[in-house]
């Protein structure tokens, strides 16, 4: 299920996004769709791919991965997310919920790191990382 007022276009500088044609409430499951569930010898071999940068950590304790369908590898990232996303091991589901009130029109996002409070480092450089940098740079 993903709500039919969910669209994918360009996002300024993260390639494509996930975006909205309608304001929704917080709290509202906006998505939810079916996952691939792989082996850890399977993510071994994602993880050399450029698959890897779309695949999510997967199960209890984290030993397996999934390729989520529908828009889930589509959210962009942010440290403070209007998106939450919820994992059923079960039922090999990935659901997004609004944090938030959203406005129309707006991008929605998710915390790759999974918890939302989560601020630890991605295996990419953020807009985040990106100011740091920045800063150290013309310190010197």
């Amino acid at each position: 299920m993903i709500k039919p007022y969910l669209y994918i276009d360009k996002s300024k500088g993260k390639g494509r996004g996930v975006y909205t044609k309608e304001k929704i409430p917080a709290g509202t499951r906006i998505e939810t769709s079916p996952v691939l569930v792989l082996t850890y010898d399977d993510t071994e071999i994602v993880d050399k791919t450029r698959l890897h940068n779309y695949i999510f950590l997967w199960g209890a304790k984290e030993t397996r991965s999934c390729v989520a369908l529908g828009f889930c590898s589509i959210y962009n990232h942010d440290y403070n997310p209007n998106c939450e996303y919820e994992m059923d091991f079960k039922e090999e589901t990935m659901s997004i919920i609004t944090r938030r009130d959203i406005k129309k029109g707006e991008e929605l996002f998710i915390n790759y790191n999974g918890d939302v409070t989560d601020s630890s480092p991605l295996w990419f450089d953020t807009k985040k990382k990106q100011t740091a940098k920045k800063k150290q740079t013309a310190k010197k």
